[in-house]
């Protein structure tokens, strides 16, 4: 029976990886910085995907590595059950999805499910925290994404108003303005910018 629940769980992996951990968030934002950039499928999904998955694993490292000393290591050794380790390894998973879930968001999916209200946060059930979770990633993500557009919508702007004033309305404006918004992104060194706050907004949260 264990070996069919872990291959259960190893199916359930990549919907976990989605739903519980950072990627959310990096995938979107680097998704909308993209666009901002107006690359089109520059860097390609394959590459956004291979970075979302290495950031994740580099900031989600202390807890799996708290998991696997005190669930995994104890489950091998015998020393406790599957249940046992399975309400281990939960703790520091809720721990970061708490830190990193907005209280209304909380509160709402309390409120839809009918659950009554709970004193601490920690009581909430597993089921609510989860897409709670997600939407707050979700929030956050498009936040960040918001701010990453404003810059290079300026550039856009600028572009615009000079091809319009020079008379070259047929011109479009994104091919002028995108080696000004690749530059920009250069000079700034937005790749390291962008990765590391968001490294950041988990590590120190």
């Amino acid at each position: 029976m264990e070996i069919v629940v872990l291959m259960t769980a190893i199916t359930l992996l990549p919907s976990v990886l989605l739903m519980m951990t950072p990627f959310i968030r990096i995938i979107v934002v680097m998704s909308l910085l993209r666009q901002a950039l107006g690359t089109g499928q520059t860097p390609p999904n394959q590459v956004l995907v291979g970075l979302a998955l290495f950031l994740t694993l580099f900031i989600m490292s202390p807890i799996i590595g708290k998991i696997y000393e005190t669930s995994f290591v104890p489950y091998l050794n015998s020393k406790i059950t599957f249940d046992e380790a399975v309400a281990v390894a939960e703790k520091p998973v809720r721990d970061f999805m708490v830190k990193q879930t907005r209280q209304e968001e909380i509160s709402n999916f309390m409120h839809i499910a009918k659950n009554p209200p709970t004193q601490d946060v920690k009581d909430v059930p597993f089921a609510t925290l989860v897409p709670a979770f997600i939407t707050s990633e979700l929030k956050s993500a498009f936040t960040i994404g918001f701010l990453i557009y404003i810059p290079f919508v300026v550039i856009d702007l600028i572009v615009a108003s000079v091809l319009m004033s020079m008379g070259m309305m047929m011109l479009s404006p994104m091919i002028i303005s995108m080696p000004f918004k690749l530059m920009l992104f250069v000079l700034v060194d937005g790749w390291s910018l962008t990765i590391g706050s968001l490294a950041a907004s988990f590590v120190n949260s």
